[in-house]
């Protein structure tokens, strides 16, 4: 490719609203231009890094034995009403209406269409086990699209369903996949982490991420640097203490904390450690009738170490509070506690509630927890003695730096990450709801086990640029990098020599099947190097009337801060070694 025939359009300033550092390389690379919140164009130079991508995927999904179809973006909603996630997947699921006044949706991902084609297609178990996967648009209306397509409403993704007779079959198709993941990620030459993980609302039970590791990723993932332990941070278990629980060496005081509502300032006041004190969140159920009206609630009390922070997750697994929660209304609060949140505790309680103890807080001993009553705290506080058993003894908070880990084999790091892939075992959730069925070999029918399998298409490339760049620019892995080489020749359009040299280079290099391109703008050379150094090329040849006289020219990886002499006739035999060709 020749630039002149190419859209090269850099520009020097990043938009205001670009917060992380993929946002604005991309758009200062005019690799995406937003047409509008969360909505971008992929430019030619950015359509390119994300066409390498697809290959890299397609080529190793059709290895895993993966069959690729496309499914309509548009969907009829009758599909959705039938797994209730019409209702459920709430405002992110864009709806809209034909002239007929006919529900449809904008998909966000295909289980439901997919699983319309096995009901229809399977009928006998001598067709499975199967995997169909396509490479399409999706739009999910986010709250709050932010940082460029890290997390935009319309994006790309791949997205792949299994089909097997038995869960036992289905586990086979999902290490398959896991493994199929592990090469494509080994490939885009990123550093990643297939964590354990929750599976959310898709649902199902086995369930990985891959996490390219990247500072300001968004998910924290969890790991052990002396075991293959890893996960993310709504799965990682905090372990039971082995610890018996001291026997109380306090009294039961009611302490004056005038103005102290947090953890941290009743700590610093009474000058012990956060992890002595006792926080109290207030959560509540809602009772609904055949109807689905409220007809009454239940209000939780939730206890945690003062310095660790609830894990929602969790928490959204515990028998009662697996239907669904909420935060107490301050009302609510109020008629049970008869105090305002910041003073909250398990004593002196004006209604019962159920009370739910993380594991650390069932040990402590003397701890401090809020007296529900506004400027004053409980001090020497202790089971048993002071309040009874916890009636349910639970893990619900976020591991935490040092804690040990879940396999035993040493103690847990936190890093951070950004997702870019997920496998699920999804188990028959959506085949018993629309029905989904084959025959076994008994002629009887059976529900199909399903998994499914995502890669984030577009968002990649942006996870590539926040794990691989610096204040020059974009740095690109060479299997997703626009272009591996570029020939920068200096004052081509006033040199024959110049325009000789790097047009046979450029010839040798596409002969020899480079992805070269051939910077024939006639730019200056500070501004034709910094556009390639902004854009991330990795290889670079510099081609000069000075160089040529010495016979030389000169070569710069990306990552290199000075340029290297190489002879000029063996410039192409230079560069295919580097390429490793």
């Amino acid at each position: 490719m020749k630039a002149s025939r190419f859209f090269v359009s850099t520009l020097k300033e990043a938009p205001a609203d670009a917060e992380v550092a993929s946002h604005r390389l991309m758009t200062r690379a005019g690799m995406i231009k937003k047409l509008g919140t969360g909505i971008y164009t992929y430019m030619p130079m950015g359509l390119r890094v994300i066409r390498k991508v697809e290959a890299i995927v397609r080529e190793e999904m059709d290895r895993a034995g993966a069959v690729e179809l496309t499914m309509p973006v548009v969907q009829p909603a009758e599909l959705w009403q039938e797994t209730g996630r019409f209702e459920k997947m709430g405002p992110e699921l864009l709806r809209i209406q034909d002239r007929h006044e006919r529900d449809f949706v904008i998909q966000p991902t295909s289980e439901e269409v997919v699983t319309d084609i096995a009901r229809q297609e399977f009928r006998s178990y001598k067709q499975l086990p199967k995997n169909f996967y396509q490479i399409q648009t999706k739009f999910r209306d986010e709250r709050r699209p932010r940082f460029g397509l890290m997390r935009g409403r319309e994006f790309i993704m791949k997205d792949a369903y299994s089909f097997d007779r038995n869960l036992e079959g289905a586990k086979a198709s999902y290490q398959n996949m896991a493994q199929a993941y592990r090469r494509i990620f080994d490939r885009f030459g990123l550093t990643y982490r297939a964590v354990a993980a929750d599976s959310g609302a898709i649902g199902g039970d086995l369930s990985e991420e891959f996490q390219v590791i990247a500072a300001t990723g968004e998910d924290a993932i969890v790991y052990c640097a002396d075991s293959d332990y890893a996960a993310n941070m709504e799965k990682a278990e905090a372990l039971a203490p082995t610890a018996a629980r001291p026997a109380p060496a306090k009294a039961l005081e009611k302490t004056p904390t005038p103005g102290k509502s947090t953890c941290a300032d009743v700590a610093e006041l009474l000058g012990m450690p956060l992890s002595s004190t006792v926080k109290s969140l207030v959560l509540a159920t809602d009772k609904l009738d055949a109807k689905g009206e409220i007809v009454g609630s239940q209000v939780w009390l939730l206890l945690l170490r003062g310095d660790h922070d609830m894990n929602e997750i969790k928490v959204s697994k515990l028998p009662g509070l697996d239907q669904g929660f909420r935060f107490a209304t301050t009302a609510e609060i109020d008629d049970h506690f008869g105090c305002k949140p910041g003073y909250l505790g398990p004593l002196n309680l004006k209604k019962p509630v159920k009370l739910v103890a993380d594991r650390e807080v069932a040990v402590m001993a003397d701890w401090t927890t809020g007296a529900n009553e506004v400027d004053f705290h409980m001090t020497g506080v202790n089971w048993s003695r002071d309040l009874p058993e916890p009636e349910l003894v639970a893990d619900i908070r976020n591991v935490v730096a040092g804690d040990l880990s879940p396999d035993g084999k040493g103690t847990l790091a936190i890093e951070r990450g950004i997702e870019v892939g997920h496998v699920f075992v999804l188990g028959t959730k959506y085949s018993k709801d629309m029905n989904a069925t084959f025959l076994d070999e008994g002629g009887k029918p059976q529900f199909l086990e399903m998994g499914c399998y995502g890669i984030g298409i577009t968002r990649l490339p942006a996870a590539a640029i926040e794990q691989n760049h610096d204040e020059r620019g974009i740095i690109w892995p060479e299997a997703i990098a626009p272009f591996v080489v570029v020939v920068c020749p200096i004052g081509m359009d006033r040199s024959a020599d110049v325009k000789t040299a790097a047009e046979a280079l450029y010839d040798q290099l596409k002969a020899a099947g480079v992805d070269v391109l051939l910077d024939d703008r006639g730019e200056r050379p500070g501004a034709m190097f910094a556009d390639w150094e902004l854009i991330g090329v990795p290889h670079r040849i510099v081609i000069s009337d000075r160089g040529l006289k010495e016979g030389q020219l000169e070569y710069q990886h990306r990552r290199d801060t000075e340029a290297t002499k190489v002879p000029a006739g063996a410039a192409a035999e230079f560069i295919l070694s580097r390429l490793g060709q």
